[in-house]
């Protein structure tokens, strides 16, 4: 029977056998409320309690109608929701390669997001050099931001670069750059600091893990200006800071582990610039809900995030074409945290164990030939050692 999907038969009842019918969506988890299949693991959706977050706010209209479909725009916004999210997102994506399925004719088939290799956000400076053109975050400060012709600047930008040509689609970009400019929140830390940003050398710093004042971590507010960002003159900053200078010609890659992360690259998901994953979220004692010593693992972190749940309406799973370039950018992220682990626990994996390097080394091979190897265990899926065992 396992091989019938090879050889599909009209006459075989399908619909009645145990091994297709996964049953209804009704198995709801007693901690987080997610709605499963009666096979799913227990612990896919918060790991049994210990993964406890808010719920993405709903957005407001006029965003909220043209996700569910009551807007009378909405079917030309859900249709190009990924070309609606460039024109507002603040940092740039890539990857590797970006794969599209386009036919013989041209045309677009099997509406599906690929990349292959690395992703990567990158983000520039508040204002453009005198030569160039606004891009991204770049062009929420065109002209002021009150007035309405820097609005109409703002439009035409966006809707140009896009080749967003018709009234419907300007009648869209209008009304959610209002949204945005009043409610997102890392806008609003932008344009405070703006004014304090005295030379071209100064720039934003954005704390890559600090949350708000008197908040709990696991919360995810929204940032507040005095507590996240500050101003900082020079080059000196960490690793996993965003720094964002007044004007350069340089692109800054964003770390992965950054709460900002997602809000900068998706802002029709985080409307409000809402924080996302980031290192230092504490799980928490299912019964008490107090905080453990250990870590939420982005992969945790996600699982609850795309889960559905009784009662309450999951945004990012309205998002089309956009969902799926979330979860992919997402799944990069799991694995790079993956890898990263990996990485620097090479001791605990018994690394210097292996065989080939301990050979190079008794050969009076140049060790600085043989670079720095990161050995993947069989437990990691793809990896060789795991194709030649499990395969």
């Amino acid at each position: 029977f396992l091989r019938l999907a090879f050889q599909y038969e009209p006459d075989v009842e399908y619909y009645a056998h145990s091994k297709v019918v996964i049953g209804s969506l009704d198995k709801e988890c007693p901690h987080c409320h997610a709605l499963k299949f009666k096979n799913e693991p227990v612990g896919m959706c918060c790991s049994s309690g210990k993964v406890q977050l808010t719920e993405i706010e709903t957005p407001p209209e006029p965003l909220h109608g043209l996700l569910i479909g009551t807007d009378p725009d909405s079917s030309l916004f859900l249709k190009s929701i990924r070309t609606f999210n460039s024109c507002f997102q603040m940092t740039s994506f890539g990857a590797t390669e970006i794969v599209n399925n386009i036919a013989a004719n041209g045309q677009q088939f099997n509406s599906t997001f690929k990349i292959k290799g690395q992703i990567y956000h990158k983000v520039g400076s508040l204002l453009p050099m005198p030569s160039e053109s606004h891009k991204f975050l770049q062009i929420y400060f065109m002209g002021g931001e009150d007035s309405e012709r820097a609005l109409a600047n703002r439009v035409d930008a966006r809707c140009d670069y896009h080749n967003l040509n018709s009234p419907f689609a300007r009648r869209i970009v209008t009304d959610l750059d209002a949204l945005l400019n009043e409610h997102n929140e890392l806008l609003k830390l932008f344009k405070s600091h703006m004014h304090k940003l005295q030379s071209d050398n100064h720039a934003i710093v954005i704390n890559p893990d600090r949350t708000p004042a008197g908040q709990h971590v696991r919360r995810f507010n929204a940032p507040v200006v005095d507590d996240v960002a500050g101003i900082m003159v020079g080059d000196r900053t960490a690793t996993r800071q965003i720094v964002i200078r007044r004007r350069n010609n340089n692109l800054q890659f964003i770390s992965d582990t950054h709460r900002s992360y997602d809000a900068l690259q998706y802002p029709l998901i985080f409307w409000k610039g809402q924080d996302g994953y980031c290192v230092n979220i504490k799980q928490r004692d299912p019964v008490t809900g107090a905080e453990t010593n250990k870590n939420v693992s982005s992969k945790d972190f996600y699982s609850y995030r795309l889960m559905i749940r009784s009662g309450r309406d999951n945004i990012i799973l309205r998002c089309r074409e956009l969902s799926q370039q979330f979860m992919v950018d997402m799944y990069v992220m799991i694995e790079s945290e993956r890898l990263r682990y990996l990485r620097y626990n090479q001791q605990k994996l018994r690394a210097e164990e292996y065989i080939h390097l301990r050979d190079a080394i008794a050969k009076n091979a140049d060790t600085a030939e043989i670079g720095n190897s990161v050995i993947l265990p069989s437990s990691y899926v793809g990896s060789p050692r795991h194709m030649q065992e499990y395969i």
